[in-house]
Parts: C-alpha cells; sequence; structure tokens
C-alpha cells in the first residue's frame, strides 16, 4: 500500500465496490459511440457488416479486460496498465503510455463538456453553450473532488440511467420489429427485411474494415477497471467479476441494440439524423421520445466526461509518484483525492476545448488524431505486459495455481490481442480520411520516447526499486 500514500501520510482508500467498478468500466465503454456514432456505422457498413464489427471489437475487448484482469489482480495500483507496462516492459514505455492516455482521456473530457452544453440548447435555446460548459465542468470537478465512495455512487447512477435506457430500447424495437407496437406511419411491420433484405455488404468488404476502428473506439474506456483497482476494496474478488459482466454484458448491450437499429431503420437512412435511438422512437410516435433521449445522451456523456476525468488524474497522480510527471502534483487532499492532478487534467480540458475553436485545423487536430489512437495503443501495451508478465512470473518459479486470476490460453490471448491490434492501423494506413491520424498519432508516440530518454533516462535506476512488487 506504499505506493497510495503521500508525504502527509494520506492515502488513496480501497472504498470501491464490486457494483463500482462494474459501473464505472459501464461508463467508460456505454456513451457517445453507441448513442450517436452506431448509426453512420451501420450506414456505412450495412446491417450485417455493422453486427460483424461490434461482434470483433468485442472480442478484442474480451482480450483486454482478461490480460489487464490478470495484472490488477496481482497488482491493484492505482497507476493501473501505467504501472505495469513501466516495471514489465519499461520504463521508457511506462513513460510514453502514461503521457498518450492521460491526453487522450484529458482532451476528450473537454470535447465532452462541449457535447452537453449543445445539448441543453434543445430546452434552453437563449443560453449561451459555454454557460453549460462551464457549470459541468463545476459539476464533474466536485464529483471527482469528493471522496471516492461519493465518486463511485456518482458514476454508479450515472451507468445505471445509460442501461436502463438500452434495455427499454431494445424490448421496445422487438416489439416494434414483430408488429406488436405499431409503427405510427400505418407501415407494416418490418420484421427483418431492412436487416437481410439487401446484399450483406452493401458498401462491400472493405467498409466494414473502414468503420473498424470507429467500432473499437466505442469500446475503449473498459480498461478503466484497471485504473480503478488501486482503490477497490478486494480487488482479487471484484476485478475477475468485473470482467465477466462488462464484457459479455456490453457485448449483449450492443449487438442487440444494432440488430434492433438495423431491423427498423432502412441502413440507407441510418446515421442521417441525430441519434438512431431518437429516430426509432419518433418512428414508434412514443410522446417525448426526443426529449427522453436527449436526456439519456446528456447522461452518457457527462458520464465519459467522469469516468475520463477520474482515469486521467489517477494515471497522472501515478506518475508523479515515480518521476515521470511533476512531483508536485503527488499530494492528497484530506479525502484521499489527487486534487493538484485533477486540478491540472481539467485545466488541460478546458484548453483542449479552447483549441476546437480557435486552432480546429491544427492543434486540435493533433490532439484528436492522438487521442484517436491512443485507445488502440493502450491495449496492446497492456496485452505486452501481461505477456511479459506471465513469462518472468513462471521464469522466476512462480506456479499458475498461485495466481489468483490468470488469462487463459497463454500465450494465444496476449499474441492475438496485440495482432489484432496491429491490424487496425492497417486499416487505418489503407483509409485516406483516417491515415493523417496515423502520423500525428506515432509521431506523439515518438515524441514522448524521445523525451524520455533526453530527460529521464538517468532515473531509470531509481524508478525500479519504487514499484510495487508482485
Amino acid at each position: 500500500m506504499s505506493e497510495h500514500i503521500d508525504r502527509k501520510g494520506i492515502q488513496l482508500t480501497r472504498a470501491l465496490k464490486s457494483r463500482h467498478i462494474f459501473m464505472l468500466s459501464l461508463g467508460g465503454v456505454i456513451g457517445t459511440g453507441l448513442f450517436m456514432g452506431s448509426g453512420v456505422t451501420i450506414n456505412q457498413g450495412g446491417p450485417v457488416g455493422a453486427i460483424l464489427a461490434y461482434l470483433v471489437a468485442g472480442f478484442l475487448m474480451y482480450l483486454v479486460m482478461v490480460c489487464l484482469g490478470e495484472l490488477s489482480v496481482q497488482m491493484p495500483v492505482s497507476g493501473s496498465f501505467q504501472t505495469h507496462a513501466t516495471q514489465f516492459i519499461g520504463p521508457a514505455t511506462g513513460f510514453m503510455i502514461g503521457w498518450v492516455y492521460w491526453m487522450s482521456w484529458a482532451t476528450t473530457v473537454g470535447l465532452e463538456f462541449t457535447a452537453a452544453g449543445m445539448l441543453m440548447t434543445r430546452w434552453f435555446p437563449a443560453v449561451p453553450i459555454w454557460y453549460w460548459s462551464a457549470l459541468f465542468v463545476v459539476v464533474l470537478f466536485g464529483i471527482n473532488a469528493m471522496a471516492t465512495r461519493a465518486f463511485g455512487e456518482a458514476e454508479y447512477w450515472f451507468s445505471g440511467i445509460k442501461v436502463a435506457a438500452i434495455l427499454g430500447f431494445i424490448v421496445v424495437g422487438v416489439l416494434v420489429i414483430f408488429g406488436v407496437m405499431p409503427l405510427s406511419s400505418g407501415a407494416p411491420a418490418p420484421m427483418m427485411n431492412n436487416l437481410i433484405g439487401d446484399s450483406l455488404f452493401p458498401n462491400g468488404l472493405s467498409a466494414v474494415f473502414a468503420v473498424m476502428m470507429t467500432v473499437v473506439y466505442a469500446f475503449q474506456g473498459c480498461e478503466i477497471m484497471g485504473v480503478a483497482a488501486g482503490e477497490t476494496d478486494q480487488p482479487e474478488k471484484s476485478i475477475p467479476r468485473a470482467v465477466r459482466n462488462v464484457v459479455f454484458r456490453v457485448l449483449i448491450f450492443y449487438v442487440l441494440a444494432i440488430i434492433v437499429l438495423s431491423a427498423i431503420v432502412p441502413w440507407q437512412q441510418a446515421g442521417l439524423m441525430e441519434s438512431p435511438f431518437v429516430q426509432v422512437f419518433d418512428m414508434v410516435g412514443i410522446p417525448y421520445a426526443a426529449d427522453l433521449m436527449n436526456f439519456v445522451i446528456l447522461t452518457a456523456i457527462l458520464s465519459v466526461g467522469n469516468s475520463g476525468l477520474y482515469a486521467s488524474t489517477r494515471i497522472l497522480w501515478a506518475m508523479s509518484k515515480t518521476g515521470m510527471a511533476p512531483k508536485s502534483l503527488s499530494p492528497l487532499s484530506k479525502r484521499g483525492v489527487p486534487l493538484r492532478a485533477l486540478s491540472i487534467t481539467l485545466c488541460f480540458a478546458l484548453v483542449s476545448l479552447l483549441t476546437s475553436f480557435i486552432a480546429a485545423d491544427t492543434l486540435f487536430m493533433v490532439l484528436m488524431a492522438v487521442s484517436g489512437m491512443s485507445g488502440t495503443v493502450t491495449w496492446m501495451v497492456i496485452a505486452l505486459a501481461q505477456y511479459k508478465f506471465r513469462k518472468a512470473y513462471l521464469r522466476d518459479g512462480g506456479k499458475l495455481s498461485d495466481l489468483k486470476y490468470r488469462a487463459p490460453w497463454f500465450p494465444v490471448l496476449p499474441l492475438m490481442c496485440i495482432t489484432l491490434c496491429c491490424s487496425l492501423f492497417v486499416f487505418l494506413a489503407l483509409d485516406e480520411t483516417q491515415r493523417p491520424s496515423l502520423y500525428w498519432g506515432f509521431g506523439f508516440i515518438a515524441l514522448c520516447y524521445g523525451a524520455y530518454f533526453l530527460f529521464h533516462r538517468k532515473r531509470e535506476a531509481v524508478l525500479a526499486p519504487s514499484l510495487p512488487s508482485v
């Protein structure tokens, strides 16, 4: 526990329960990627292509979660995969992934403030967007500044609203598909005609590969479970349970929702409106459907921002403890919260928010490119860290039976995860519109490695002994 204690003896508290970890992971995964982006995926990849893309991305998420589960149970620290990468891959990679991940989430949080403000204009069109953005900045800062248990409760209810909305949508959608609930236009029940009526891949198989990275983005956020491990009560029980529950339930939510959307809304029309979920409710004629979904999407955005602010703050704090970030960010508040790291993260989020207005074609584009790639790079690092940990563990005489949780199919599983992640970069390279993100993303990664070897390599001998042992 020494890695969680600051100079005044205040420490991170293990106040998060199993239900908090489960909902925290859901909060990072179920967001605008499903509520807003699923229609575009169906439109570009076709109904069957979209379902296939989500299944492949869900399988990749499973590989990542079991790898992270083994590492997090064995070494439950707030630095999570950043600390794991430092110890099992090398300090340079730990430095790189920590800063890339922090910048990615801080940028995303900034965008969530704008998106939330824009949604509020539906109810208050005369109020400027920045008023609402400022309000949500204060709200999320307050939630994250509270004790860890209070943060966990807030995210629990944020995520609960999203899950309830998806389940309600699936039930209504099934009733519409089979004609139990009629369409307001008087059209006959769609049955499965929209789903299988056209060719399986109307825009070609290449279109499915093109949307694959977008679909993978929708699943990224599940790794927040590992970041929260350092503040989890009984991680040896909570983490395995979260891995099982999150992977299969998220996959079911996503795939069933996509099947319902594809069956009701023709793929040619999907993605042409603000949200395909609102489109379905409008087709059914449910009163106040648009307002209801606007509220759900607002909740989803705040949930993602809340989870992202938490994750990026804990990563920055963990790096400050080992000298990879300024030491001045390491003190904790009386409630055991890294307020300085939280404040710096929020300030960067606000800067990224400003760049979306004043430097949208330059700096903001770079931030978004790095943010988009960071999730896949993080997944690769998690799999590689688990692979190297297991190799070192067995080499040092460790017994598999002593591991409280272990990823199956070693070494096939982590190597498969790394291979699939690499294939996503190939898809990016083949798509002219997404290719620039490779240049900026890998450029920033190279910059992080360069910064480490120029300014931090001398600390390598000091960093290794300070890491928690396994």
